[in-house]
């Protein structure tokens, strides 16, 4: 008999992968070790950059170049350069790390719903062959069910249905 449900990913990844995998962020890591975190109040707290303001930034550089005499000496031009020059690096970066992000937990998401999907059908088959008084099905449905208790104590006889895969 066929999957009756919709099983559009059905693999796992060898051990051997997420070996390389995770040896390939760790490569990341070691060669991006200027990375900073920041807490919630400084990100809230700092000016952030976007195009308008990248253009504003390049042409306040290219002033600073073109007049030098007229820079004070508590800025640093070449400070300035570095920042914008890390910023369009890890702007390129990011982009390619978000959408690599998207697709784990997009991938994430649709192997774990059509797993508890699979396992909403189960339980309802367990409960109708304990309904059918096909023997040790009780049990099993006992079982589970107790992962559908509510917080005062009752059971919901009736799971949540997994939603619908497009």
């Amino acid at each position: 008999m066929s999957n009756l449900l919709n099983n559009r990913v059905n693999t796992t990844a060898t051990a051997v992968q997420v070996t390389a995998i995770k040896a390939a962020f760790q490569t990341i890591t070691t060669n991006l070790p200027f990375l900073v975190g920041l807490t919630a109040d400084e990100r809230k707290s700092l000016t952030t950059i976007d195009v308008n303001n990248k253009a504003f930034t390049e042409d306040a550089i290219n002033a600073a170049v073109n007049n030098p005499t007229l820079i004070p000496s508590y800025i640093s031009v070449t400070n300035m350069k570095n920042d914008l020059t890390l910023f369009t690096q890890l702007d390129e970066l990011s982009a390619m790390a978000t959408q690599l992000f998207e697709r784990i937990e997009d991938t994430k998401m649709l192997a774990g719903s059509e797993a508890y999907g699979a396992a909403l059908s189960l339980y309802k088959a367990f409960g109708a062959a304990a309904d059918a008084g096909v023997s040790g099905t009780d049990s099993i449905v006992d079982q589970l069910k107790k992962r559908f208790a509510t917080s005062t104590g009752s059971t919901v006889t009736t799971p949540p249905v997994a939603p619908a895969l497009p």
